[in-house]
Formats: C-alpha cells, sequence, structure tokens
C-alpha cells in the first residue's frame, strides 16, 4: 500500500495523487442545530436560485445544461435515522423529469448502491463515496460508450474493511452510534448518540484512524466520515462525468450543481472557476461558500427542479413556433 501512495496514477487520462499526510478537519458543532436567522439570511450575498431563476437561465439559452445533485439535505431531508432518508414522490417525479431532458447525476457520499436504491431512477448517473465509485447506466448516459464503475481507490478497499471492523469493534455498542459501510468511504454517524457521549466518540473515531496516514477523517452534518488520502473529491467527480458525456472540451456547456454538503464545496470551486454554470447551495442558514446562489431547503430544490423541467418545455415550444 505504501508504494501505491507513494506515486501518482493516471486514470483514463485523469491524474489521480495520493497524500501520505493525515487530513484532520477541525470539528464544529451541527449547523441543524441553529435556529435560522431570518434577518442574516434576508442579507446573505448569495440570492435565491429561485428569484433569480430568470436570470440563471438566460445563460443557459442555446447551452447543454447539466444537473448535478447531492442526496442528503437537497433531494432528501436530513433525518434521525439514515436508512430512513427517502425522497418524496413528488421529489422523485421531478427528478424523473429533469433527467428526461438533461443529462443528470447524483455524487452522494453514500454508496452507489444506496443512492440508487433511494432514487429509484434508471435514467440519473450515480456516483457514491464523493464520486470514488462512478457508474453510468449505458446509453442513457455515457454517449462514449463506456460502461462499468470508475472506481480509483479500489486498492484501498482491504484496509477500508479492517477500518470497518475496528471501529465495530471501538464504538459498536456506543448508544445512538450507527457505522454505515459506503464501500470507498465510512460513515459513523452520531445524530442520536447522548450529547455527553460525542466527544469520547469522536475521540475513539481519530484514535482508529492517526496511525494510518493513507486515510483521513472528515466531518459533515453530525457524521464523521474516513475516506483515503487521495486527491479526489466531488469536484474530480464532475469533471470525469462531464468528460465520459462527452462535454469536457465543449464551450456550450451549463453545469447547475446543488448540493448542501462540505463536501460539494468542491464542486462548486470547480464550477465557479470554470464560469461555465452555477454552484447552488441547500441550507436554512447563512454560511461560508463557494456557491453564488441559494436554496433554503429540499423544498426549495423541489420547486427549483419543477420550474427547470417546465423552462425546458417552454424552450422546446418557441423553438417549434420559430420553425414553423
Amino acid at each position: 500500500m505504501a508504494k501505491f501512495l507513494s506515486r501518482d496514477i493516471n486514470l483514463m487520462g485523469f491524474q489521480i495523487s495520493h497524500s501520505n499526510k493525515q487530513k484532520l478537519k477541525p470539528f464544529y458543532d451541527d449547523p441543524d442545530s441553529m435556529l435560522p436567522d431570518v434577518e442574516a439570511y434576508a442579507s446573505w450575498l448569495h440570492p435565491s436560485a429561485l428569484n433569480s431563476f430568470d436570470c440563471i437561465m438566460k445563460e443557459a439559452k442555446g447551452k447543454k445544461v447539466v444537473v448535478f445533485l447531492d442526496y442528503d439535505g437537497t433531494l432528501s431531508p436530513i433525518v434521525e435515522d439514515p436508512d430512513k432518508a427517502f425522497m418524496s414522490t413528488e421529489m422523485r417525479a421531478a427528478l424523473r423529469e429533469v433527467a428526461k431532458q438533461f443529462p443528470t447525476s447524483i455524487i452522494s457520499g453514500r454508496s452507489r448502491d444506496k443512492v440508487k436504491e433511494f432514487v429509484q431512477l434508471n435514467n440519473v448517473c450515480y456516483a457514491g463515496s464523493h464520486g470514488l465509485d462512478i457508474m453510468q447506466p449505458p446509453k442513457s448516459c455515457d454517449k462514449k460508450g463506456n460502461e462499468g464503475a470508475f472506481q480509483p481507490a479500489k486498492l484501498f478497499l482491504p484496509a477500508i474493511q479492517e477500518i470497518s471492523m475496528e471501529l465495530e469493534h471501538k464504538i459498536g455498542e456506543t448508544q445512538g452510534a450507527k457505522i454505515e459501510d459506503n464501500m470507498f468511504c465510512i460513515s459513523v454517524h452520531y445524530r442520536q448518540v447522548p450529547p455527553q457521549d460525542q466527544g469520547n466518540l469522536k475521540e475513539k473515531v481519530k484514535s482508529v484512524v492517526e496511525n494510518r496516514p493513507e486515510f483521513r477523517l472528515t466531518e459533515g452534518k453530525m457524521v464523521l466520515e474516513v475516506r483515503p488520502s487521495m486527491e479526489w473529491n466531488k469536484g474530480d467527480a464532475l469533471n470525469y462525468l462531464l468528460h465520459t458525456l462527452g462535454f469536457s472540451n465543449a464551450n456550450d456547456v451549463l453545469s447547475l450543481y446543488i448540493g448542501d454538503d462540505q463536501t460539494d464545496e468542491d464542486a462548486f470551486k470547480v464550477i465557479a472557476g470554470k464560469r461555465e454554470g452555477f454552484p447552488i447551495v441547500v441550507s436554512s442558514i447563512p454560511k461560508e461558500t463557494k456557491a453564488w446562489y441559494s436554496l433554503r431547503d429540499p423544498s426549495e430544490v423541489l420547486a427549483f427542479l419543477l420550474r427547470l423541467a417546465k423552462w425546458n418545455k417552454s424552450q422546446a415550444s418557441f423553438l417549434q413556433l420559430d420553425y414553423v
């Protein structure tokens, strides 16, 4: 493994580097526990994507729109039990309609199989483990004919399984703790852990990772995540998907990325850097982000997707009228 980590590998034209330095991000209080500050939100410098919808879509005219979405907190609400993060029937119908009209991908920290089980749509591209496990439906997504999963962290699997067993041994009996195997990412959910026990839980998880420089520990919304220490994130996954869709060198593409998690910031950064799309953060409170627009919660995401599908149909109607 050390030899593997000491060099760069090149997969399908994508350079992936591996760092032997462990990256531990500081732990923050759960933002969901904070009550929304209406006045602060109103003065936030990230305008509503719903209120600015016409301005956003004005830039999309004559371009190929590509849609990227996170799952938890974006297409489904954040819930106490991660196994019950079901999306609504209305959201699934809206997503199905959008995916009929635009190439649509979901990039989630969940395992690819788990998020597909939640979404239950075959016309969507799925990327699990924060983009470390990508599968495109044949025909409907990959215009270059590439099939099968893209898994740049495959060599980490044996070590990930060892860590999972060690975590089960150390924290398996902690009240409220839930260990979720996301294939290339191990998630430790502590939303249901009593507040007085959360600090001890975090220390135990850190102790499992701290002597494994080939892995890093990050924190999301009441979840700790153990991931390979490799330079691959949701931004890289976005670029990979654009490449396999045949859009990597196109200058007539507009990407929309909607997500709520800290890991989505890497994708926001890519889109903002290219200035060929719009990064949209989902948050009910003001927070630091690289996104340009915001939506408050999954209900506003639903409204945005419905307007997006309706907008495309109206554009098609205008084109037909012009042709006649």
